[in-house]
């Protein structure tokens, strides 16, 4: 096939490029996967030998739906040989082959994020430390952070700046914290997302034979996202890419919003720093969004001072302009959304799905949810409790990761005792103790009491002699045996099942049926192998270790509304988008105003928040919202501001306007904006060109109304039939109103208005 069939200019001149080091500018909604893709293709089919590819990615999604494309373009033989990955996932393969120059199994336990912070909370309190000032997740970021800039325990400790502000915010401790975890994870033969990077660095700087090795293995790499790249990547990337520096980097600065995890925006900015003889290609072209969209976006962006200039572009129709509207409360602003949802699913005809709220912070979904579930309106929270997060899939999963690392600590803590087998807290306890005095696993002390002075009467050693019996016996088969068949074994003989097919309650039945679905995972997983090779619970592990937050999402009914961070929202795309909490001191934070840099990024993140619109944006703000408990007024964000007017329906100041109060709203509400997204309900029969048919005093007119017609009720507003029962006059009409919900009313006396589309 033609491999560079439907590529634009830029999209061709990017792709055809072989040798050297390129950057590729790749403007929101550009083409960029495309380009990636295609080139990979394109090196494949000018002989670049796969094996010598590296293409690295942010989650494992990009890198299947990626590795898909190609392998229609070049065929599965060649798009399996390519190494492509998320970065953890990648840098992982290779420290499982290397293991032996760090010190590590080539099992090695991957810790998610609440096994680190569970393993901190066990730290902390052995120490006698104040686990309130000491708050595992305040720990783990900075240790987080300290291993993303590649500052190790014994560095972290000795450095004057870091002691100093550890010191000044009252957690002077942490660096010891910092160094026992260390120890710890190493004991029990684990490393945490961050030591996948760390540990690369480390094998890569002390072994020179190993960088040759990657260095030759690596001819070309590819990486995505580049702006969004931290330290530690950097650093691996341009280590493996010196010998022959044919390394293309895919990326937008515009878009680089995750500094808090450590992103540097200047490694992009600084690629022509690094690599002088470097290639610029612009993919300026989108695709995605409306004309109107885009060149709003383009007025907010140019704003900021750092940044390698573009100018995106569209053929798409013009489209709406975007609408601003003012709310009174943040409660005001929940209805608002839900309402003009409902209103715009109705009047189009369009799915849920099609649908998403963009807020700064997790906390501002409450009143949004609150007003969907009122009008019965499906949604999804993205960044709440993931599938592999809950607790009875995490218990499974702690079996799993025993059986394939003794020496895990974390799992054996979780499940030695569960389903109960009589091992109490106790017990458990003066074993954690008896490790550290002897500095061995907890699993060395429980398989060999007597070895390490760790005493138990006659019943407790039996109990314990069974369980290690058990686990020593899964271990033996962890990369043996047919993953789902020894899961399922593991999942009956431990009890589990058994346990959770007991509770018979509601949520224990979902419970139930969330091991079922993992199981029917694990099944899928080994049925995704080649027919010849054996896939093993050792190898599905190491896959669902790797998993980032957008691949854990397993929620089968997708006709829902997203509910979203912006920076989760990142990567995605709606055809219609509500950015709400558009005020000051939220958006942007107040935590953001301290330098031109930190406000800048807030301004591309309110730049990615429009850009994934396609076809309709509303920005919304309140001008009092409840903070802390206390009632504030808030003043509109200063990115309204900037938005330039002539993309804008409507905007707004902060000072109050007088409207006519719809009755259903309670007292506490506030009046509306009188704009087609917010006016009062009784005034929705001229919103998006509706007319009224005549006075509903008609009898004639009344008796038309059937199931599935829209109505106006004077004090409930809009509403739909949705239930018609007995002969006029006495027809009883059940309606359904976003305002009110549902209600009863007597057709004769209800006054309702018939509306025609």
């Amino acid at each position: 096939m033609d491999i560079l069939k439907g590529l634009n200019s830029a999209q061709l001149d990017a792709t055809k490029v072989i040798d050297g080091p390129i950057m590729v500018i790749a403007g929101a909604g550009s083409g960029k996967t495309k380009v990636l893709t295609h080139r990979i293709a394109f090196l494949i089919e000018n002989g670049v030998d796969p094996f010598n590819i590296l293409s690295l990615t942010f989650t494992n999604k990009a890198a299947q739906e990626m590795k898909e494309r190609i392998s229609f373009m070049v065929g599965d033989d060649n798009s399996r040989n390519i190494w492509m990955g998320t970065f953890h996932s990648v840098f992982a393969r290779i420290l499982r082959v290397e293991h032996e120059k760090i010190g590590y199994p080539s099992n090695f336990t991957i810790y998610d994020t609440q096994d680190a912070k569970s393993l901190i909370k066990t730290i902390v309190k052995e120490k006698n430390l104040d686990d309130k000032l000491y708050k595992p997740g305040i720990v783990y970021n900075r240790i987080s952070a300290a291993k993303n800039s590649l500052i190790g325990p014994e560095k972290y400790m000795t450095d004057s700046e870091i002691k100093s502000t550890d010191s000044s915010t009252g957690r002077p401790k942490i660096g010891e914290i910092y160094m026992t975890y260390s120890q710890r994870c190493f004991r029990s033969s684990a490393m945490d997302f961050d030591d996948l990077l760390f540990k690369t660095n480390v094998l890569l700087k002390q072994n020179p034979e190993v960088l040759y090795k990657y260095q030759d293995k690596f001819k070309y790499i590819l990486v995505d996202e580049y702006q969004d790249t931290n330290h530690a990547q950097y650093l691996i990337i341009k280590s493996l890419a010196a010998r022959f520096e044919n390394i293309c980097v895919v990326g937008d600065d515009a878009q680089s919003i995750y500094s808090f995890r450590g992103a540097n925006i200047q490694n992009i900015l600084n690629f022509r720093k690094d690599y002088p003889d470097y290639k610029l290609f612009k993919l300026e072209q989108n695709y995605r969004s409306t004309q109107n969209i885009v060149e709003a976006a383009n007025s907010i962006i140019r704003i900021n001072k750092e940044q390698i200039k573009k100018n995106v572009w569209t053929e798409n129709d013009r489209g709406s302009k975007i609408k601003v509207v003012k709310t009174y409360s943040d409660n005001e602003e929940g209805k608002m959304v839900a309402n003009s949802i409902f209103e715009l699913s109705s009047t189009i005809s369009t799915a849920y799905k099609n649908f998403a709220i963009l807020y700064r912070t997790n906390a501002q979904s409450r009143s949004f949810e609150e007003a969907l579930r009122k009008l019965n309106i499906p949604y999804r929270i993205f960044g709440g409790l993931s599938f592999y997060q809950r607790k009875e899939i995490k218990d499974l999963l702690a079996y799993y990761r025993l059986a394939a690392n003794l020496n895990d600590e974390e799992s054996l803590k979780r499940i030695i005792n569960y389903p109960k087998r009589g091992i109490g807290l106790t017990t458990i306890n003066k074993a954690i103790i008896c490790a550290n005095n002897n500095d061995v696993s907890l699993w060395d002390v429980i398989n060999n009491p007597s070895q390490y002075g760790f005493e138990l009467n006659s019943g407790t050693q039996a109990k314990i002699e069974q369980f290690t019996s058990m686990i020593l016996n899964y271990n033996s088969r962890i990369n043996k045996s047919n993953a789902y068949e020894l899961a399922l074994e593991i999942a009956k003989s431990t009890g589990l099942i058994r346990d959770l097919s007991a509770d018979r309650t509601p949520e224990g039945i979902v419970r139930f049926e969330n091991i079922q679905e993992l199981l029917n995972g694990i099944q899928e997983f080994t049925k995704n192998g080649e027919d010849d090779t054996l896939i093993a619970l050792g190898d599905f592990l190491i896959d669902v270790a790797l998993l980032t937050d957008v691949d854990k999402d397993q929620d089968d009914d997708k006709n829902k509304v997203s509910l979203m961070t912006i920076h989760a929202a990142k990567g995605l795309e709606f055809a219609n988008v509500h950015v709400v909490g558009m005020e000051e001191d939220l958006f942007p934070s107040m935590l953001s105003k301290n330098s031109r840099s930190e406000l800048e990024e807030e301004r591309r993140l309110f730049y990615v928040a429009v850009t994934r619109a396609k076809q309709n944006l509303t920005l919304s703000y309140a001008v009092s919202r409840f903070r802390w408990g206390n009632l504030i007024q808030c003043e509109p964000s200063r990115f309204l501001e900037e938005l330039d007017p002539k993309y804008v329906e409507q905007k707004f100041n902060s000072k109050s306007q007088k409207s006519n109060y719809p009755k259903s709203f309670s007292k506490s509400d506030a009046p509306p904006l009188k704009n087609k997204f917010s006016k009062p309900l009784a005034h929705l029969k001229r919103v998006n060109q509706l007319n009224s048919a005549p006075n509903h005093n008609d009898e004639k007119e009344i008796q038309k109304i059937k199931i599935g017609d829209q109505v106006v009720h004077e004090r409930f507003g809009k509403g739909k039939v949705v239930e018609l029962n007995g002969d006029f006059p006495n027809t009883k009409a059940t309606v359904f109103f976003p305002s009110a919900g549902q209600k009863q009313l007597l057709l004769k006396f209800a006054k309702l208005e018939l509306l025609k589309i």
